[in-house]
């Protein structure tokens, strides 16, 4: 196991900086959405 992690180390940083930022351009969009029905709940009123 730990000459598989050495072995291929790049290719487990590159995997966790994409999940990480997958995790943030997720929350972003969840956010803008959120923020879109706001603005337009408030537009209504």
């Amino acid at each position: 196991m730990y000459s598989f992690l050495s072995e291929n180390s790049i290719f487990i940083v590159l995997f966790i900086v994409l999940v990480v930022w997958g995790g943030i351009f997720f929350f972003l969009f969840n956010t803008d959405k959120r923020l879109k029905a706001i603005e337009k709940e408030l537009k209504e009123k």
